[in-house]
């Protein structure tokens, strides 16, 4: 192995530590940084060209400890003597004067009663590994985008292309970023769709027209804008500093992918411009081809549906070829079985009456270039059958030998035939009164009487009569007896009043009562004398019958409401009961009579009542129904849970009158909910008993390090009170690390409170944290947590919330885990972050453990599911956590990233009074 070789394996930390190499041999290194040691770590000397950036943090002193030189995370590495360093690569990051630390790897070797410490430049290396690994990330992305992109249907693409636009601002940290479109017109650039941060401004909206200041950069390279250097830009970046990448098709520039409140240079310095261009264009690249093919598909279906709604199509003639083609749909129509055929066989489907005109007109098109403007009638066989028109329209295009003959018909059948169908209209109006329900009859007023002179045609089907057999005798025997009286009462009040409007059986002529409504006129002369009766019988049989059983179906509808099962009630908005049957009333131990004016908010709790009062609110005409679950208070028990259904009576103005309520007790589903969530609760303390233990043990490792360099100072009698208050402080900060670990379980495995209360998510965060995290990190799991940069309240209970953060990064971990046993160079890490808007919060964990097969997301949060081996996990904790955030009203999902599981608990936010 050569010396290059050796050098580099021990960068990489592949080799053992190099053999020990005589003092003479040391003192003439000449590359990197040599720092000669005592027994006790002080630096006795430096050397190396390395030595001239290094920045000693402890001024005038004659023996600098290593660690004065060193960030403070890597004095930990160094803890002890240079004795206990030897056989072990040290990775250092040293202070620099002129910037960024000193990354250095290195070794110690002994020499006399001295320590040598070579140590080499490895920061060209991290870099490069850094911009690998964020080559790599940035294709994986641009990958995925485009996929997404790609196979999202057209409904979901400007979700989609939201939700792309977020993942791309997550993984870079960009404040503001949207995608710029040019607008149909071509004459601006218009934002086609944006995502910011919570705590961001709104530099832009969906929909934003930009004007053309984009236009004033040239090239293709991303550019850092502001407004000093493109003035024109003012309106899309204000005096925020910005940076704009371009996307080319063969169009030149169709695309700007925005990022506002970024100081690129800064922010992502090792992202290359290349990078920068493949992420744009897997974002705009797929989409732009989506909507070209959206809109060419839509003026296709606009043309087709035009042509089909106007019974039209258009039409070319090929007058070398004596051939003609036709759109799809007028060959449809017409009954051609090609859109392409001869000429002379589309002339055949005109009548012989028009086809040698439209013959001589199309040859006039051809030679003359004359407009053709021609109706024409279809030839149809069957002559009985009425005929179809067209008209037809053409135009000559081009000149000489590339003369296009052009045009459309157009179905005007209609308009033709036009009074045909006006008479057939009127005939079939004469018919259908003739054969009409409703008989119109005349009575003429002579000496007191109204005696019956005419009734319409439709009498003989209904009743059976001819205006013989309505004379006035024979007419009242027809009447039902128990009609007679209400009969002549009608009469008397049509003599009296001019009008009436009765209801009485009358018998057909096969001896059938029938219900006629009767409604009739008075007429009267000039001297106000009666003269006749106009009025018509209407047969109302059917629906008189259908109102008895509609009254019938009400006394039936109040027996099954009175002996129903369920509690029934209504009552007013402010809460005062109006009604409640039978079964409400013993379980609220009354009577049915009791129960009105009796308020059903004082069997609940102060917040349980604003809580449904303020649901009530929300009815609506529109949406007069809700269903929701009801604690209640009652005297001598426990608390009972309802499951309660409200439906709101509202006015013409839409105000709300009575609600009327249908519940069933749930009190039972409920506690076994609650002992579920228990007996979860407890399942998952017991998953983390191997964590919670490495979690104590930390700190008992901390504290033993601590307490071996003490009795060692002891022991070689150099024990200064500094140096021990150190230890000690350190000692006491683990034990109290230890307690709150203890404490906190104690606290988390208590029975959930009965009702819920408002409470930050991020208590459950952090205790959560406490739990998990030393564990997580011990087993080589990359804990990424940004903490909530703002204050909100939701509505539960925090242990619950807290149970379910556990469960998600517990199945997290040991997806990742058991990934790591295939693959032992996989890197695993878990991401915790919470993010809000005006109405929500939402709490993201998320891990690069490739995610969950799409054929099992469906089933994920089915009770007694789990991928796990038999033997390992319950099935149990992902059902009851869905059940836990709905309780709080929220929703859990879940969804694939770019490289693993998503899961979202979104909950609604307390609204401050």
């Amino acid at each position: 192995m050569s010396a290059g070789d050796k050098l580099f394996g021990r960068l990489l930390n592949r080799h053992p530590p190099a053999p020990v190499v005589p003092p003479e041999a040391l003192r003439v290194q000449s590359f990197g940084l040599q720092i000669l040691l005592d027994a006790e770590g002080r630096v006795m000397q430096l050397s190396g060209p390395l030595r001239h950036l290094l920045a000693q943090q402890v001024p005038g002193a004659q023996s600098p400890q290593l660690h004065d030189f060193l960030l403070p995370h890597s004095g930990l590495i160094v803890e002890g003597s240079p004795a206990q360093w030897q056989g072990q690569a040290l990775d250092l990051d040293f202070y620099n004067l002129n910037g960024p630390p000193l990354h250095l790897r290195g070794w110690v070797q002994p020499q006399g009663e001295a320590w040598f410490l070579q140590l080499l430049d490895i920061g060209d290396l991290l870099l490069e590994r850094r911009q690998s690994r964020n080559r790599e990330q940035c294709q994986m992305l641009a990958l995925h985008i485009g996929e997404q992109l790609r196979l999202c249907s057209l409904s979901r693409l400007p979700e989609v292309l939201a939700e792309q636009l977020q993942s791309v601002a997550q993984r870079f940290h960009i404040p503001c970023i949207a995608l710029a479109l040019l607008d149909e017109q071509g004459q601006g650039w218009q934002i086609q769709q944006h995502s910011a941060a919570i705590d961001a401004p709104q530099l832009w909206h969906n929909g934003q027209r930009l004007g053309t200041g984009l236009d004033s950069l040239s090239g293709s390279a991303p550019q850092t804008l502001t407004p000093r250097e493109h003035p024109r830009l003012q309106d899309t970046f204000g005096n925020t500093e910005g940076f704009a990448v371009p996307y080319h098709d063969a169009q030149g520039v169709v695309a700007w992918l925005l990022c506002g409140f970024y100081p690129v240079k800064q922010r992502a310095a090792d992202i290359t411009e290349r990078d920068w261009l493949q992420v744009t264009a897997a974002l705009a690249g797929p989409l732009l081809e989506r909507l070209r093919e959206h809109r060419h598909q839509l003026q296709l279906e606009r043309l087709e549906s035009l042509q089909a709604l106007l019974g039209t199509g258009w039409w070319e003639v090929f007058s070398d070829s004596a051939e003609v083609q036709l759109a799809p749909s007028l060959a449809a129509s017409l009954n051609l079985g090609t859109a392409h055929l001869p000429l002379q066989h589309w002339l055949e489907q005109v009548h012989p009456a028009d086809r040698e005109e439209l013959r001589r007109r199309l040859q006039d098109l051809a030679d003359e270039g004359a407009p053709l403007m021609l109706c024409v009638r279809l030839y149809r066989a069957d002559v009985a059958l009425a005929p179809v028109w067209y008209r037809l329209q053409g135009q000559a295009l081009g000149l000489g030998k590339n003369r296009r003959l052009v045009g459309f018909m157009l179905d005007i059948s209609d308009i033709k035939n036009q009074q045909q169908s006006e008479a057939a209209a009127h005939a079939r109006l004469d018919n259908l009164i003739a054969s009409s329900p409703a008989v119109i009859y005349v009575q003429r007023y002579v000496e007191g009487a109204l005696q019956p002179t005419f009734f319409s045609d439709s009498l003989l089907p209904l009743m059976g009569w001819s205006l013989a057999d309505c004379a006035p005798g024979t007419l009242v025997d027809r009447v039902h007896p128990d009609d007679r009286d209400h009969y002549f009462e009608r009469t008397r009040q049509l003599l009296r009043e001019g009008a009436v409007r009765a209801r009485y059986r009358l018998r057909d002529s096969r001896g059938d009562y029938h219900w006629l409504l009767d409604e009739a006129k008075l007429l009267r002369d000039d001297l106000g004398m009666p003269v006749e009766a106009v009025g018509l019988w209407l047969d109302v049989t059917e629906a008189t019958l259908a109102a008895e059983q509609v009254k019938q179906s009400e006394e039936r509808y109040r027996i099954l409401v009175e002996d129903s099962p369920a509690m029934i009630c209504r009552y007013r908005p402010d809460l005062t009961l109006t009604f409640g049957n039978r079964p409400l009333a013993a379980y609220l131990e009354m009577t049915p009579e009791q129960l009105p004016g009796v308020n059903l908010g004082s069997w609940m709790s102060a917040e349980q009542r604003e809580a449904f009062s303020h649901r009530l609110t929300q009815l609506s005409p529109e949406f007069p129904v809700s269903t929701a679950e009801i604690n209640l208070q009652l005297p001598g028990r426990e608390h009972a849970w309802w499951v309660w259904s409200d439906r709101g009576v509202f006015d013409e103005q839409g105000h709300l009158l009575e609600i009327q309520a249908v519940g069933r007790d749930n009190t039972e589903v409920r506690r076994s909910q609650q002992q579920l969530t228990q007996s979860a609760k407890m399942a998952t303390l017991g998953e983390m008993a191997t964590g919670l233990a490495h979690e104590i043990n930390q700190p008992l490792n901390v504290m033993r390090m601590a307490i071996v360099n003490v009795l060692k100072r002891l022991s070689n009698g150099d024990a200064q009170v500094d140096y021990l208050t150190d230890k000690l402080t350190r000692i006491d900060a683990q034990v109290q690390r230890a307690a709150r670990v203890v404490d906190h379980m104690r606290v988390f495995g208590r029975r959930s409170e009965i009702e819920q209360h408002p409470f930050n998510p991020a208590q459950a965060i952090e205790g959560t944290l406490s739990l998990l995290s030393e564990g997580l990190r011990g087993k080589g799991v990359d804990l990424r947590v940004s903490e909530p940069g703002f204050e909100v309240q939701v509505r539960g209970h925090v242990d619950q919330l807290e149970q379910v953060l556990i469960n998600l990064m517990v199945n997290a971990r040991d997806a990742l885990l058991g990934k790591r046993e295939k693959d032992s160079q996989f890197n695993p890490w878990i991401a915790l972050y919470a993010e809000r808007d005006s109405h929500s919060v939402r709490l993201w964990v998320e891990d690069n453990g490739g995610g969950i097969d799409p054929r099992l997301l469906e089933r994920i949060f089915e009770p007694f599911f789990t991928t796990k081996p038999v033997g390992i996990g319950t099935g149990l904790g992902l059902s009851v956590s869905y059940g836990i955030v709905e309780n709080m009203g929220g929703k859990l999902s879940v969804r694939n990233g770019a490289e693993g599981a998503r899961f979202c608990i979104e909950l609604p936010l307390v609204v401050a009074d």
